[in-house]
């Protein structure tokens, strides 16, 4: 029952709990147990809350409206967990039944009434991840994330009309990701959304687990299982824009109510959807109560944020003429600014060692700075520029890219700028882009190793790693939200090494602190050669936070194995192979260094000491100073 503190708090935008009261809740009045309903339509005429138990009466249980809050609440004596309802919402002279905002459940789509859901019905078990998370979670700690669509990872049998359960995929996917060697999981939107097409990014229900996969219980028992393995989980998590679906927020109560009434404020014109009004309170607070709520009921580990660049450009996608500019002439959406930086200090505040996650494509400033230094407020931020470039270099036949050697070296100009993530997510395998074994160049030996190449250099590139699934076993189709990945193929030799290659890389990183520990800090990385564009090498040096704990990559971008590649190093002694792309082990030529090699007193790239190496083919090699 809603108290009117609650509602003081909910009008002034800071009730971070709401969840607990708005929405449906099992909770007894004078010992009679039932279900209390509330919802916020402060300019409907009248609301009823409907479903199997009324007959969908508008005019059996009517709800009464708290002034001036404009919450309308009833409790129904009587109803049991899994019960079905919406609302009747009257406005305007029409009528129409809507989902509950604050839902915590919903039907399986293409249906879309609500379901009362107990959350409490869940006992928790992964006490030991939740007390280490924060360290697990820090900057200088390794991270390397495995990005999941839950409908299409794997699906059961031969039938492409049925996903796989969350209990399905808690006995296939965990053991799975524990395997690769991967630190965290992250899943596509897992809220409540009516269009399978939208991936979940269309989402309507931002506190309903989606019920394709099973309900909300079985959801928590996935991500309690992950933990248990010693796994993160992310979510993302879409505040920048919902759908229109008549049962939806769009004039929830005949008004624009979640959304701006200015079309050109209100509405995306490259999605066709609605954007939220940040300015108002209540809709302020029910977008960030939301994300606490998967925080706090869900134990999940991170929220990846959606189109931030949507959010924080009042001209995004607009030409002139479509946009009007904010009160000191500028093309900032200071309401959603002011929105995203609330968002992540309560995150922060209330959740500390959680992480929040940018997609953000510009080069606005401080995106994952604090917000006391002028920043966002954001854990980390997708490095769009590094993937862009990379992908566009790699996709070079190797006879051209010297003459394209800045789009590798560019990223380190600005590579400590932000906290970065090296994403190479499902948006790089869509929309005609072709999967990321498709996208190398050359016959299939050139493509596997092109593609061998691209992980290895990218594990070894400062900044956090995320790598979408099917990249590693290389698919060879196109991601298709509506079938399972192939993976038919990992009866291929070819690809089974690639999968050895991507859990080996994993394992090299989170072992050697040299290629985590200073992910976001200038300190951990050197140039020793970065001006080979003739021969389409790089070479650089990895450190510690102990600077005499580093490593060396080197990378050799052609099909032409190097012998007696000079390489200047830091000191001398003997250097570890600690990692060859070429490994037969992974489907290479096993080209290499014997897997150790002396320095020697030659000086060369300004060093006193140099390697004289063997460059495998489109392949990198790791070396470690033996200690």
């Amino acid at each position: 029952m809603l108290t009117d503190f609650d509602l003081h708090l909910f009008g002034e935008g800071r009730h971070w709990k709401v969840y607990e009261k708005l929405g449906a809740h099992l909770e007894e009045r004078d010992g009679i147990p039932g279900v209390n309903f509330a919802v916020w339509a402060p300019n409907a005429d009248a609301v009823s809350v409907v479903g199997d138990f009324n007959g969908w009466n508008p005019d059996a249980h009517r709800m009464h409206k708290r002034i001036p809050a404009g919450v309308w609440e009833v409790f129904v004596a009587g109803l049991p967990a899994g019960t079905l309802y919406k609302y009747r919402v009257h406005a305007a002279g029409a009528a129409s039944d809507r989902s509950d905002p604050y839902g915590f459940g919903a039907e399986v789509p293409p249906r879309t009434a609500s379901r009362v859901i107990d959350l409490d019905a869940y006992t928790w078990r992964d006490g030991d991840w939740m007390a280490t998370r924060a360290a697990r979670q820090a900057l200088a700690a390794p991270l390397s994330v495995y990005e999941v669509h839950l409908g299409s990872w794997r699906r059961p049998g031969d039938d492409p009309h049925r996903w796989l359960t969350y209990a399905d995929l808690e006995r296939e996917l965990v053991p799975y990701v524990a395997e690769m060697g991967f630190t965290h999981v992250e899943f596509l939107p897992p809220t409540e959304h009516p269009l399978s097409a939208s991936w979940g990014y269309q989402t309507i229900g931002l506190f309903a687990a989606t019920a394709r996969f099973g309900p909300p219980q079985a959801f928590m028992s996935l991500i309690d299982a992950f933990h248990r393995a010693g796994i993160g989980v992310i979510i993302d998590w879409v505040p920048a824009h919902f759908p229109k679906d008549g049962h939806g927020l769009r004039r929830f109560d005949g008004t624009a109510l979640y959304e701006h009434k200015d079309p050109w404020k209100g509405e995306h014109p490259d999605w066709g959807t609605m954007i939220f009004n940040y300015g108002r309170h209540e809709v302020a607070n029910y977008l960030i109560s939301s994300a606490l709520f998967w925080l706090d009921r869900y134990h999940v580990d991170g929220l990846r944020v959606d189109a931030v660049a949507s959010m924080l450009y009042l001209d995004y996608s607009r030409q002139e003429g479509q946009w009007e500019p904010n009160c000191f002439g500028g093309r900032e959406n200071l309401e959603a600014i002011e929105f995203l930086k609330t968002f992540n200090v309560q995150v922060h505040e209330r959740f500390p060692g959680v992480l929040t996650i940018a997609e953000e494509s510009t080069a606005w400033p401080g995106v994952s700075r604090p917000t006391y230094v002028g920043g966002l407020g954001f854990s980390l931020k997708w490095n769009m520029g590094w993937m862009n470039d990379t992908l566009r270099y790699m996709r070079h036949d190797p006879v051209h890219r010297k003459y394209h050697h800045d789009e590798l070296t560019f990223s380190l100009i600005y590579a400590f700028h932000e906290n970065f993530v090296l994403p190479l997510s499902h948006d790089e395998v869509v929309h005609g882009k072709g999967s990321l074994l498709a996208q190398m160049p050359g016959d299939d030996w050139q493509r596997f190793a092109n593609l061998r190449l691209l992980y290895a250099y990218m594990w070894c590139h400062p900044g956090k790693k995320l790598l979408f699934m099917g990249g590693e076993f290389g698919q060879w189709a196109e991601w298709n939200f509506d079938e399972s990945l192939q993976w038919h193929l990992c009866q291929w030799e070819k690809h089974v090494g690639l999968t050895r290659l991507v859990a080996d890389l994993n394992r090299l990183m989170r072992r050697e602190k040299s290629l985590h520990e200073l992910d976001v800090d200038g300190r951990g990385f050197e140039w020793i050669d970065c001006h080979n564009w003739q021969d389409s090498v790089l070479a650089f040096v990895r450190r510690a936070a102990d600077p005499a704990d580093f490593t060396i990559t080197c990378c050799n971008f052609t099909p032409v194995p190097r012998e007696g590649y000079r390489l200047g190093v830091p000191q001398g002694g003997v250097y570890d192979e600690v990692f060859n792309g070429d490994s037969a082990w992974y489907g290479g030529g096993n080209i290499g260094n014997a897997g150790a090699i002396a320095a020697e007193p030659e000086p060369h790239h300004g060093r006193d000491v140099s390697l004289s190496l063997t460059l495998p083919p489109l392949a990198t090699v790791v070396l470690k100073p033996r200690r």
